[in-house]
């Protein structure tokens, strides 16, 4: 059955507003607008629903299967960072466990439809560790008996399963009670609670140690593969249960009954406390978590006429965002040297706010998810999430690595670093990316007091980088993105990123008068710059450069990986790194069959190999490799394939790539979760999600695949351009081929924000941009199509002078139009 918004709602307190219908998708699918809906495999499928307290995790029949690898298992359920309260919570109407015949994704809430009369709306309030689940009744008029069951699991985010202690060794049982309305869940001496209750008064209630619904008698999960299909709880689980009784008067007109999970890992007073402000005026607080998400949606509204997928991928992108801002209090630092140690602690963090990785096994903290996900963040006009984000990187890097500079990689909410400390390798990437975030960060807001918080430790970054250079050849060792064996010490993304880094240190050094950081900066940059496209190269039929250099002698190794594009990817102050003439060709290859599956960029292409598995698929060159072939496709890499062919003018190539990331979000032939970006596509050596049991998945929402969405459309196709840090912004469009309009309204820069609308209409090409409370010397242009000469180019009416600008994206005609607000067009008309 097909499900739109649910008019039975609106009359108690469940009010949905939908946008209006505006396509319906395959079998068992349906698009409203601001709700996508699934009806089929329902069991199947994981669910989010997500506050930046608390969150949820169960699967769309309203099940609650055992979830997750990192404590295996256990990653679902219910959770307050940085604990995990509660394995599932389910519902019983006159002795039928409810099951879902159809789910539903809406901006900020999770409905399901059960059946008889009876909607389920979920909702996770932000700033309180609690989450609220509303039942519906819809009317005639009748008495129903309802049962609620719930099952406890109290543990940590860390350890895990793999780790030394264990989590199978550290978790302790759990206890229940009842305290006259709510089931009381606690486990000691941790002080962890989780409460479970409901606006009304139970008639009865019960104890023990299953109460799990449907999922009774629980299959427990082993502690290694092979794992049944499906089962109920992981291998260290040591929960406990409980079970509510209602007797419902259901009037003529329906009626909702709202139930809350709390908890706390301070105790049972702070988890009553959560618990009695979600139910204080439930149906108010899902009001105002949808006008949030709604005001979410307003920002960077875009209207892309000739690509209407890659607009609603547009739409929901920026809903994941927003859905993956996590924060935790009284975080206790230490460095879990990649689970092996339990050291004293390195100090404590009071609070740390972060846009988390990928639910459910990354919902923590990342350096290199964050850092590419900034680009995601700004483009959609989430300042503040980004900038606590860096800031949480900073203060846990601080503390744990004492100043010197060194990103980590990897921290638990609970304060855990799992790696990137100053006695393991770590990611030298994630370091030298970190002065970039925070320049692109200052160069969106113009927010001086965010640079010169974030400076000094974007200086000692760099310095602790460059420092990492045993051999003196000016590229730093250590790891990148891609931490595979069989590479060599100085790797390809490092190098780029090494540079870029370089270049915005010299721009925030500069623009703070620090001449002395600023020249060695530059120069810095400069001289890498000058030798990086002998250095790197490979050439030959490999059309590409070398994913890293081996030592002695920067011996030049090509393995086929998604770093490949990197040197395209990445735009300094002055323009991508890679000259236009090997981008092209290594753009051109990196889009043949050997690189690209049905949904995006492999993570290592195919070709000749000395690896024992041999080559899988085709062969585009001839260098024998000692690298296997991985055709797994990440969202990342489609994302930094898509920014690539961007930063280069091919907008047609670009499409396979954004349209390859709106598919996983928004097809029903191949999502898992509606409208959440995975972090895995469908590929040749994953498969898909759903082809994979729930302990082995990837992640159903991950958050840096929205980069491959957000920045092309805003930052490549609108053109937007903003370096308010140095009161300038420049807005460039460049239309799509066979397109005739682009446009995006409400696009967040500084205190205020812009319109942008690029036209083409025969021969002639129109900007028209309207900015309110933005500051600063705007300049309006337009790429202009190949080949194509200018007759005349009018601002606001008026012939006015103009600059040819041969950049990478193509030729470019740009004017000044002023430092005054309003609305300003630029029209271009062709020869």
């Amino acid at each position: 059955m097909l499900v739109t918004a649910a008019a039975a709602l609106v009359a108690a307190g469940l009010t949905v507003t939908p946008a209006p219908a505006t396509a319906a998708h395959g079998s068992g699918a349906h698009n409203s607008g601001d709700e996508l809906t699934v009806s089929d495999r329902l069991a199947d499928r994981r669910t989010v629903t997500i506050g930046d307290r608390f969150y949820e995790v169960g699967a769309a029949d309203g099940s609650y299967p055992a979830t997750g690898w990192h404590v295996r298992g256990e990653m679902g359920g219910f959770w307050s960072q940085p604990i995990k309260l509660l394995d599932g919570l389910w519902f019983a109407v006159d002795g039928t466990w409810l099951k879902a015949k159809s789910f539903t994704s809406g901006y900020g809430y999770t409905r399901m439809d059960l059946g008889g009369g009876v909607q389920r709306t979920d909702v996770v309030p932000d700033g309180n560790r609690a989450g609220l689940v509303g039942l519906h009744f819809d009317g005639g008029a009748r008495q129903v008996r309802l049962t609620v069951d719930a099952h406890s699991e109290l543990l940590k985010a860390y350890p895990w399963s793999g780790t030394t202690p264990s989590q199978d060794t550290v978790n302790l049982p759990d206890t229940g009670s009842f305290d006259g309305r709510d089931l009381v869940f606690q486990e000691q001496p941790n002080h962890y609670a989780a409460l479970v209750g409901a606006q009304l008064t139970p008639d009865g209630h019960q104890l023990g140690p299953d109460f799990r619904g449907p999922q009774d008698p629980a299959v427990i999960c082993p502690n290694t593969d092979p794992a049944p299909a499906r089962c109920d709880d992981g291998p260290a689980g040591k929960g406990t249960g409980g079970q509510l009784t209602y007797t419902l008067d259901v009037p003529k007109g329906g009626r909702t009954v709202w139930f809350a999970v709390a908890g706390s890992d301070q105790g049972k007073q702070p988890a009553q406390a959560a618990l009695a402000a979600a139910l204080r005026d439930p149906s108010g607080q899902f009001a105002r978590k949808q006008a949030q998400r709604r005001e979410v949606s307003d920002r960077t509204h875009v209207d892309l006429p000739g690509d209407p997928l890659l607009a609603q991928s547009v739409e929901w992108s920026k809903q994941n965002l927003a859905d993956t801002v996590q924060e935790s209090r009284d975080l206790h630092l230490f460095a879990s040297d990649q689970g092996t140690q339990s050291p004293p602690l390195a100090g404590t963090l009071a609070q740390a706010r972060w846009i988390g990785a990928g639910w459910p096994d990354y919902p923590w903290i990342f350096g290199t998810d964050g850092e590419y996900t900034a680009f995601a963040a700004v483009a959609a006009g989430d300042f503040e999430a980004i900038e606590d984000h860096l800031r949480t990187l900073r203060d846990v890097s601080d503390i744990v690595n004492a100043k010197s500079g060194k990103v980590v990689h990897e921290v638990t909410p609970d304060g855990q670093v799992y790696y990137g400390t100053n006695d393991d390798p770590g990611n030298t990437d994630e370091t030298v990316k970190f002065p970039s975030a925070v320049a692109l960060v200052w160069r969106w807001t113009g927010d001086d007091s965010f640079r010169d918080s974030m400076y000094d430790f974007s200086v000692r970054a760099m310095k602790y980088a460059v420092g990492l250079d045993a051999d003196g050849d000016g590229w730093p060792e250590g790891s990148g993105n891609v931490e595979r064996a069989g590479m060599g010490a100085e790797k390809l993304d490092v190098a780029v990123y090494t540079i870029r880094g370089l270049a915005d240190v010299a721009q925030l050094a500069a623009s703070k008068g620090d001449t002395a950081t600023a020249d060695w900066a530059n120069a810095q940059a400069a001289s890498r710059e000058k030798k990086f496209e002998d250095t790197f190269w490979y050439g030959g039929d490999a059309h590409g450069y070398a994913d890293s250099l081996s030592d002695p002698g920067n011996v030049k190794l090509y393995q086929r990986y998604w770093i490949g594009l990197t040197p395209m990817e990445a735009d300094l102050p002055g323009g991508p790194l890679a000259s236009v003439a090997h981008a092209d060709d290594t753009l051109a290859q990196h889009e043949r069959a050997c690189y690209n599956g049905d949904f995006g960029l492999f993570h290592t292409g195919t070709g000749p190999t000395s690896d024992a598995k041999g080559n899988p698929g085709p062969s585009c060159d001839s260098v024998v490799s000692s690298a296997p072939s991985d055709r797994e496709t990440f969202s990342l890499g489609s994302a930094v394939a898509a920014v690539a062919e961007g930063n280069y003018g091919r907008l047609a190539q670009q499409h396979a790539y954004t349209t390859d990331n709106a598919r996983i979000q928004l097809d029903p032939d191949v999502w898992e979760l509606p409208g959440a970006m995975p972090e895995i596509a469908p590929s040749p050596d994953f498969g898909s999600n759903l082809s994979h049991d729930f302990l082995s998945r990837s992640s159903v929402l991950q958050a840096w695949g929205t980069y491959g969405v957000l920045w092309p459309v805003v930052a490549q196709q609108l053109g937007v351009a903003p370096d308010l840090g140095r009161g300038q912004l420049a807005v460039v469009p460049q239309i799509p081929p066979g397109q005739q309009r682009v446009a995006g309204s409400g696009i967040r820069l500084g205190g205020g924000d812009i319109d942008v609308t690029a036209t083409r209409s025969g021969a002639t090409l129109t900007t028209q941009v309207r900015r309110t409370g933005v500051r600063g010397t705007l300049t309006l242009g337009a790429v202009l199509p190949a080949g194509a000469s200018v007759r005349s180019v009018s601002l606001d009416g008026h012939q006015i002078a103009y600059q040819r600008v041969t950049t990478t994206r193509g030729t470019e005609v740009r004017v000044p139009a002023g430092t005054g607000g309003g609305q300003h067009t630029l029209t271009v008309r062709l020869g």
